[in-house]
């Protein structure tokens, strides 16, 4: 690690963690909470806006440290401003699902146009699938996507900004190993912000980061990782990201399974997540969240080792992995959950505060 990302990291971190607490004060001052409901692990009111704090320490230490910015990282900094703009209006006023996902597809328009793209896809015989036409739309697909899974696991003090850290610490270092030095740089900020604000958001949590976090903190991994390596030159370019995100991506895919088999609308909440279940195995607040790291960990040193494998010894690993993780959550009931009356209800409905966002 050289000295500018060193300082980059240090730099964010100690400006997330000066800002929080006057962060705190504002959300209060200006009713921007949380208050405890039947699906909420929390039993007091809890200010919520603590993004803001780490959007703010990335966004600095960025502009301080990193000159000249290029097209991409000007268009990362862009709509990442756009989507914290979407959520302190969802922490302040409760925006609709179709508003704030409206928001997070115009940020990822503003991403777009400054050329971050998915411009091919590649598969296990190392021949290029050249994206055309779709490139647009599946770029705008993976940042959403990914945005909404992010949000989906802010359920737990300390989980998504944890989860969040270490992708990014991941992110960086396998954007290292392909030469993409700018992007390792901008994850290292990202991780930096959020190790800063974990100071006061890990169990007991004293802030949340509320849509404005979740959301800021799923875009920019989103399109880091668009930058960072789905430009690569093999099928790893696939695999890589999403074996750094693998958290929050399962989570998300079992839930619209999940939903679908028991005839649930897709964005209606519930309590069978990943975190859900570990707590209901018995596992403290703090044992849940700290498993879940490891998880995160795992998937990531994974998708470090893949940098260095074949493409057979690849294709072996996904399968391989695909199937203990198919049988995993279906053994805890993430797939399938409790059976329930499908309810009148629309598919956009059933609005999750304790995860403000589109719920997936």
């Amino acid at each position: 690690m050289d000295a500018q990302k060193l300082y980059l990291f240090l730099i964010s971190l100690i400006i997330a963690a000066v800002l929080t607490p006057p962060v705190r004060r504002l959300a209060l001052r200006i009713g921007a909470v949380d208050r405890p409901d039947s699906r909420k692990v929390h039993s007091r009111v809890m200010p919520r806006l603590g993004g803001l704090a780490i959007f703010l320490a990335f966004v600095i230490s960025v502009l301080l440290l990193m000159r000249p910015l290029s097209a991409a990282s000007k268009g990362l900094l862009a709509g990442a401003t756009v989507i914290v703009a979407v959520g302190i209006l969802d922490d302040l006023f409760s925006l609709s699902p179709l508003v704030k996902l409206a928001g997070q597809i115009g940020a990822a328009i503003v991403a777009v146009l400054f050329g971050i793209r998915i411009e091919f896809l590649t598969n296990p015989f190392d021949s290029y699938i050249p994206t055309g036409i779709i490139s647009v739309p599946l770029t705008i697909f993976w940042i959403v996507g990914v945005t909404n899974a992010v949000n989906l696991i802010d359920g737990l003090d300390g989980l998504a900004a944890g989860v969040s850290v270490l992708a990014s610490l991941t992110l960086s270092l396998v954007a290292a190993t392909a030469g993409r030095s700018e992007v390792a740089a901008l994850a290292l900020a990202l991780a930096g912000s959020g190790v800063g604000f974990l100071f006061y958001n890990f169990h007991p949590a004293r802030i949340f980061m509320g849509d404005t976090g979740s959301m800021f903190l799923g875009f920019t991994l989103a399109t880091l990782s668009v930058a960072g390596y789905l430009k690569g030159a093999a099928f790893l370019s696939l695999v890589i990201p999403v074996f750094i995100l693998a958290i929050p991506i399962l989570d998300t895919l079992f839930a619209i399974v999940r939903r679908f088999l028991n005839r649930q609308p897709i964005f209606k909440p519930d309590k069978e997540h990943l975190h859900h279940k570990l707590l209901s195995l018995g596992l403290s607040h703090r044992q849940a969240v700290l498993l879940i790291y490891l998880l995160t960990g795992i998937f990531g040193a994974t998708a470090y080792f893949l940098t260095r494998t074949s493409t057979a010894q690849t294709v072996m690993v996904v399968i391989g992995v695909a199937l203990v993780v198919v049988v995993v959550a279906a053994k805890m009931g993430m797939l399938a959950g409790e059976r329930q009356e499908p309810e009148a209800v629309h598919w956009l409905e059933g609005k999750d505060k304790d995860k403000p966002g589109v719920d997936m």
